[in-house]
């Protein structure tokens, strides 16, 4: 199929948006299901993980295509969930453009903010459906008007409801000036076109010439036909939609109620008509490996093989199963492609097209396809795959750092080392989620992003892999750093194997700004000292960072610099530059106010007015702080922030003090000097 007749999109929204529901009903209209999957029933078909079914959540994003009106349209369902951030980033680098779904009743909320500033980043055009019209307390324009403040972006309305509530009942297509609405005998799959009713004329064609005055602002031939009276033909309003879309000029806003299978259809063909296909997007920005150099790759199937692996999922039968987008060339069942990330070949023994949790065999994928590829062995999410001729690597993707841990222990001895293999392809497929074996300890530690995040993990291990083992408490994973600079030198002399080895090396330890990360430089004359043992000092150092101060937990801010060095030729060895660099960092690092940092996360929460004022108790007694409080219709939307240390099970104490009606959303925010209390 040709590039242009392909659209690659995501689908984003908030918990409840009704993003799952509204996929089962594209999936159902494009002829994929033959029947509609419900979330609620939890037999929805992109929901396809056991635990999903069960939470209720999209916990992975499930890759499928579909086909409407002879377009290919791959659909990357993404999670709406804080936890699963990495997966939304995932999606979101390699789409082409994107459906965000709000609910009518909820309007933006905080999460679709953080999704929506993701998508704003990889420079993803979006079209927005306002579901769930017919809810209760449901209102199209003040959700239009909260994105305008929240996003700064200009939504336009090509669709006004009819109705709302109880009363809605379908939509006006302002494009072509008709009402639509559904027949509920066969599911919504026909739409009945009407002349627009004498009491909706007026504020139809209000809604129109707002459309038409943005349109214009741009379109010169638009504004002539506007001032001649002239009659505007819908193809005409349709390309300068499209045009502004794929500028991110506009974002074009439909409406509908998904459950009731009213509004799918128009917003699949808002897809073809206003989201780019992959050849019209520019070419991508890439890295010459070999040349060290930007290397400019053309999205089209003439060039090199290049493809990013966005996603790895592991399957029972056929092992890792390696999602890609194809950005340039084309990619063959059975051939021996290069893994630029790795460094190595790898063959492909088949390439699948996914549908949720069926596929299809293929032959090859072109430039701006999506599919699988199953064979690798040594992939991980974030590489890429492509010619050894030209290695070229796309942008690597970055993920936050896990600031919770806790202890993994199999129920038996013998299940350790299956555990171990199962964590390893987890953390394969998730980049983050982190497991290492305590030294001293010879504990399993697990860590991740939440609470949630490693109970899923754990469920994950006991459920799919058939691994007994239990969670311990789970605990903060804190940083050390240092508060002021201080300047030392190390004498490392000892005889080992009957050899003297004998190096002095004075380094300079000072804070960096918080978030900055640890940086070392060399501050010699260059040719004082030979590359190898630079290379050895500098291993040193880097090694040191991750094995702490006093405490044993990463370093982070902290600026190193190497300010000289004494040593004989026949003395020197690089082992004993890399061990004197280190025990120098160390002894520098203790003098300098070394100190606990502690994770503090964002937090956002919703209540019922009535609870607001335990809720903000709450919150200041496990000491948070309250950033800002927005009131909606009849909840309150709290903003605040506070030390993961006291945020411990807070989900279930946030419900009981509310009833069961108070949700509470936690992402990490940053690093605070932790308050040792006397």
């Amino acid at each position: 199929m040709s590039g242009n007749h392909v659209r690659n999109i995501g689908i984003m929204a908030h918990i409840d948006a009704g993003k799952t529901t509204t996929t089962e009903r594209i999936l159902y209209f494009t002829g994929k299901s033959h029947r509609i999957g419900q979330v609620d029933d939890g037999n929805a078909t992109m929901d396809w993980m056991e635990q999903e079914q069960n939470r209720g959540i999209t916990i992975t994003s499930a890759a499928t295509t579909c086909f409407w009106r002879d377009y290919q349209i791959n659909i990357i369902d993404t999670p709406g969930h804080v936890d699963f951030t990495a997966e939304v980033e995932r999606s979101l680098r390699v789409l082409d453009g994107a459906v965000g779904i709000f609910c009518a009743v909820g309007g933006v909320e905080p999460q679709s903010e953080t999704v929506w500033h993701q998508a704003d980043r990889y420079s993803v055009a979006r079209i927005a459906y306002i579901n769930k019209m017919d809810r209760i307390g449901a209102d199209f324009f003040a959700v239009i008007e909260e994105m305008q403040q929240k996003f700064s972006c200009n939504p336009l309305p090509i669709q006004v409801p009819i109705g709302a509530e109880a009363e809605f009942e379908g939509c006006i297509d302002l494009i072509i000036m008709k009402e639509l609405h559904w027949d509920d005998q066969d599911n919504g799959s026909t739409i009945h076109q009407k002349e627009i009713r004498q009491e909706l004329i007026e504020s139809a064609q209000i809604a129109r010439e707002k459309l038409i005055d943005r349109l214009t602002s741009e379109n010169d031939q638009l504004t002539n036909l506007v001032l001649e009276g002239g009659d505007i033909q819908p193809s005409l309003l349709i390309a300068e939609l499209r045009k502004l879309t794929i500028a991110r000029a506009i974002v074009p806003v439909l409406c509908g109620a998904s459950l009731r299978n009213i509004g799918i259809q128009p917003v699949l063909d808002a897809v073809l008509a206003f989201l780019p296909s992959p050849d019209e997007l520019p070419a991508i920005t890439t890295h010459h490996a070999k040349k060290d150099e930007d290397y400019l790759l053309e999205r089209n199937d003439k060039g090199i093989a290049s493809a990013l692996i966005f996603k790895i999922f592991n399957d029972r039968e056929a092992g890792a199963l390696c999602y890609i987008r194809v950005y340039s060339g084309v990619i063959k069942s059975g051939e021996a492609i290069y893994n630029v990330s790795k460094k190595k070949r790898e063959r492909i023994n088949r390439l699948l097209r996914m549908h949720a949790n069926r596929n299809e065999q293929i032959e090859e994928l072109r430039a701006g396809d999506i599919g699988v590829v199953v064979g690798f062995k040594l992939a991980q999410t974030g590489d890429t795959i492509g010619s050894e001729g030209v290695p070229v690597i796309l942008e690597r993707m970055h993920f936050p750092e896990p600031v919770i841990s806790a202890a993994m222990e199999p129920r038996t001895l013998s299940e350790r080392d299956k555990l171990k293999t199962v964590l390893d392809l987890l953390s394969r497929e998730d980049p983050t989620f982190f497991w290492r074996e305590d030294p001293e300890t010879g504990e399993v530690i697990i860590s991740g992003m939440g609470e949630l995040h490693l109970d899923v993990i754990t469920t994950r291990v006991i459920d799919e892999f058939k691994v007994g083992a239990k969670l311990g408490k789970p605990q903060v994973t804190y940083r050390e750093s240092i508060g002021i600079t201080h300047a030392h030198t190390e004498l490392f002399n000892k005889v080992i194997g009957g050899k003297e080895y004998a190096v002095s090396i004075s380094l300079e330890v000072s804070p960096a700004q918080r978030g900055q990360g640890n940086l070392y430089s060399d501050k010699l004359k260059s040719g004082i000292l030979p590359e190898l043992y630079s290379e050895a000092i500098r291993r040193g150092i880097e090694s040191s960072f991750s094995s702490g101060i006093n405490m044993g937990y990463p370093c982070i801010d902290v600026q190193v610099s190497l300010i000289d060095v004494e040593f004989r030729e026949e003395t020197s060895s690089e082992f004993a530059f890399e061990a004197c660099a280190n025990m120098a960092y160390d002894a520098a690092c203790r003098k300098a106010d070394p100190h606990l940092l502690s994770p503090v996360m964002k937090l956002i929460l919703v209540c019922p007015k009535e609870f607001m004022g335990e809720v903000i108790n709450s919150i200041s007694m496990r000491g948070g702080l309250i950033n800002e409080v927005e009131s909606r219709l009849n909840v309150e939307h709290i903003s605040a922030q506070a030390p993961l240390e006291a945020m411990f099970g807070y989900s279930t104490a946030l419900r009981s003090l509310t009833q069961g009606r108070g949700t509470c959303s936690m992402e990490f925010s940053h690093f605070e000097k932790k308050i040792v209390k006397k």
